[in-house]
């Protein structure tokens, strides 16, 4: 009894200690944060530029997934080519872009808004419903009604800078970013015109 209370007592301690490694180091990700990534995201993720995506509130898995497939891991190419974020994660290991991503993920979004009313009702249409003609699904099915996205694999749009939303969806497109599962993102893109991905990356800013 005695020798399986100390075995009992032994793996509560090696499962707390275990538990304590895998904490996220929140400190050392906000001064990551304040150094390397403030030029351009600003320290709390809520980018002023619209070339740089806003990155508070932000799903942390969907962050992680970005972070680790703009670096090459054993000696192959980036999943996510970006010179700018390569050179940005080259010296991060997977614990310093888990704990970032946590860091980001609990900063309050300072949301970007829809500015476009000529084409509002367009993207709302194909948000909400796709674009039939075309096969092109409704963002809502994987995003969500109201842009909040899905852990992961599809992030959350609501507030995010119509143009970088826009640049994104070209960049599937063009074949500029390959890391879509299944190439879901990038057969989409292909079915639209430049005009229907402004219409429904402006609609997407303005969501809450």
């Amino acid at each position: 009894m005695i020798k399986r209370s100390l075995l009992l007592s032994l793996l509560l301690v090696a499962g707390s200690l275990q538990a304590q490694d895998q904490a996220p180091d929140l400190a050392k990700a906000k001064q990551t944060a304040e150094t390397v990534c403030a030029g351009c995201h600003t320290a709390d993720g809520n980018s002023q530029l619209p070339a740089y995506p806003k990155l508070a509130g932000q799903h942390s898995d969907y962050l992680f997934k970005q972070l680790r497939e703009f670096k090459g891991w054993d000696g192959k190419a980036p999943v996510r080519e970006n010179a700018v974020m390569g050179a940005m994660v080259a010296a991060l290991d997977e614990a310093d872009m888990k704990a970032l991503a946590v860091y980001f993920s609990s900063q309050k979004l300072q949301p970007d808004v829809a500015k476009n009313l000529d084409t509002i009702n367009a993207g709302q249409q194909i948000w909400r419903a796709g674009i039939a003609a075309k096969g092109v699904p409704a963002c809502a099915a994987c995003h969500g009604p109201a842009g909040a996205g899905l852990p992961a694999q599809f992030p959350a749009l609501a507030g995010q800078f119509a143009e970088y939303t826009d640049t994104q969806l070209k960049s599937f497109r063009d074949g500029g970013r390959a890391n879509d599962p299944n190439s879901m993102m990038r057969m989409i893109a292909l079915k639209m015109t430049d005009k229907e991905m402004k219409a429904v990356a402006d609609y997407a800013a303005g969501l809450r």
